[in-house]
């Protein structure tokens, strides 16, 4: 059987006009900024101007990845058209796309099949300039710190403790590690350098945990530079470069309003890391979602243990937002995975593989329910192979931790194949009462809430802090950032510090290699592993397989 493209359902779609989307989200033509007919900003002001209550807020998250997939963006576009389509006034929040996956390994971040947002081809390219305008702020703060050593060095900034890197959008590892300023003395200070990929720009992260344009330039005058000769921490406050930092990222902090293959108005802004940074788009997005919809869906990036804690411990705490419902994605395949079978295995019948990999998915919802006290519900992402006895196997395991399993088939079926999923939603909300918690206290040490995230939501033993990281704490408690959330970036593919661990793998200790700031978003980032923050394109990138042809139709986009 074969099945068409996502860029060709994608193209086939008859898109509303943004005014009448606009309409749809409650959002008077005079806050809308538009970029061609199918996309626009929403001006700032009608935040404060809305008299409008916030809605619900629901939370899709996921299972721990695995290369068999898992649907978490496409279950959350197809969850907001299904409530769409059982009569709820709905809106979806979700992250931008960055162009490094969109030509490397994972393609697109706008859905897929009959559950995604358009115009596609834009949200995963260009869009309205977003990460451009974050990318160009993040780039005059490293010329204007090099400017300020050449010129005389007033704050004795020493060369060789610089943490601020230069980023671009793209998987480009050539740029990883470099020396810059050769040349002689007109050509800057030789100095050991390196890029980063535009989603891990701490500005990035900044941007999307601002809650206005006074909060988003405190927040980027607090960002740490580099440090001075007797260990005095730099800032971008310290080289005057907030105010042309802003004027840069003005525009960029508005919401950006497209639409679901079936007009559901949706907010697509901003997205950091989900590892270094908290993986989930903009706070303003969100906020905006939640006043122009009843219901509001949003998503966390990679499973429940980097996602979700981050979007429940970090943006949540950081915007006082409170969840009403989580969904959590799971499919039988990425179970079987967990379970040991290989990729090329996974079409046939296999209970006893599903039964070693269950407890992934498992350990996920029971984290949602008793640690964070939020209703839940099991989101199955259907695919053909899976056999009724598998489907029956997942709700049986489910039921036992008191949570309800529904099928989604929205890749196939859009919104009606939601149906389900958005009724079990509405009941979660409408009759069982969340008593959200935190997994750790913000007065805690930075140790002990490492050691609550890796107890309490990893299922681990605890930590083993290398001397440097101890260093590093010590320092960083001294400089007062004792009390900031912590944001652990470790592997997606595993509960534990080593990726090859599947399932819900017990007894292990999580080594904590490096500790650092993000002063300016407002957390620590604790290292437990090789993080790369420049990805490198795979032997045969997606980029090889994109085209336009002599209209400008686009090919090849996934």
């Amino acid at each position: 059987m074969s099945y068409k493209t996502d860029i060709e359902i994608a193209q086939e779609c008859q898109m509303k006009h943004i005014r009448e989307i606009a309409a749809t989200a409650h959002v008077d033509e005079k806050y809308l900024e538009q970029y061609g007919n199918y996309k626009a900003k929403i001006d700032l002001s009608l935040l404060e101007e809305s008299d409008r209550p916030d809605g619900k807020l629901i939370l899709v998250t996921a299972i721990t990845p695995t290369p068999a997939g898992e649907g978490k963006t496409t279950t959350t576009i197809g969850l907001a058209d299904g409530l769409r389509r059982i009569g709820k006034d709905v809106t979806v929040a979700l992250r931008e796309p960055s162009l490094g996956p969109v030509f490397g390994v994972k393609g697109g971040a706008a859905g897929g099949g009959y559950a995604q947002v358009v115009p596609m081809e834009d949200i995963n390219l260009h869009f309205t300039g977003d990460f451009h305008a974050i990318g160009a702020a993040n780039n005059l703060l490293a010329a204007m710190l090099d400017n300020h050593i050449q010129q005389g060095n007033a704050l004795g900034i020493d060369v060789r403790r610089i943490t601020w890197k230069r980023c671009v959008d793209m998987n480009d590892r050539q740029l990883r590690f470099i020396v810059d300023g050769m040349g002689g003395k007109p050509n800057g200070v030789p100095r050991e350098d390196g890029f980063d990929i535009t989603v891990a720009s701490e500005i990035m992260a900044v941007f999307c945990l601002a809650s206005s344009i006074t909060d988003l330039k405190e927040r980027l005058s607090r960002i740490i530079v580099g440090y001075t000769y007797d260990d005095k921490p730099v800032t971008a406050g310290d080289l005057k470069a907030v105010g042309a930092m802003t004027a840069l990222l003005k525009d960029a902090i508005k919401p950006n309003l497209v639409q679901t293959l079936e007009g559901t108005p949706a907010f697509v802004h901003g997205g950091p890391f989900a590892n270094i940074a908290h993986g989930c788009n903009s706070v303003m997005a969100t906020r905006l979602a939640l006043k122009m919809g009843d219901y509001t869906v949003t998503e966390a990036g990679f499973g429940a243990d980097l996602g979700a804690e981050k979007f429940l411990d970090i943006k949540c705490r950081m915007a006082g937002l409170t969840p009403d419902a989580v969904v959590m994605v799971a499919t039988v395949r990425a179970l079987k995975m967990h379970g040991g079978l290989a990729k090329t295995e996974l079409a046939t019948e296999d209970l006893a593989a599903l039964e070693r990999g269950i407890p992934n998915l498992l350990r996920h919802v029971s984290n949602i329910k008793n640690v964070y006290k939020l209703p839940c519900v099991v989101a199955v992402n259907r695919f053909p192979t899976d056999t009724d006895a598998e489907i029956d196997f997942i709700i049986a395991k489910c039921r036992e931790l008191g949570v309800n399993t529904v099928l989604s088939t929205v890749w196939a079926d859009g919104g009606a194949g939601g149906i389900e999923m958005a009724k079990e939603v509405v009941r979660l909300c409408e009759e069982e009462q969340g008593d959200f918690t935190f997994s750790y206290e913000l007065d805690c040490s930075i140790e002990d809430k490492i050691e609550a995230i890796v107890k309490k939501v990893y299922g681990g033993d605890g930590i083993a802090i290398l001397p440097a990281a101890k260093k590093q704490i010590a320092q960083l408690t001294a400089l007062g950032f004792d009390k900031c959330p912590v944001c652990v970036a470790k592997t997606q593919y595993s509960f534990s510090d080593d990726p090859a661990k599947l399932g819900a793998p017990e007894g292990f200790t999580v080594t904590v290699k490096n500790v650092k700031v993000s002063a300016g978003a407002g957390f620590i980032v604790v290292l437990t592993g090789d993080i790369l923050t420049m990805p490198g394109l795979p032997k045969s990138p997606a980029a090889e397989r994109i085209d336009v042809d002599a209209h400008g139709k686009i090919t090849g986009l996934f």
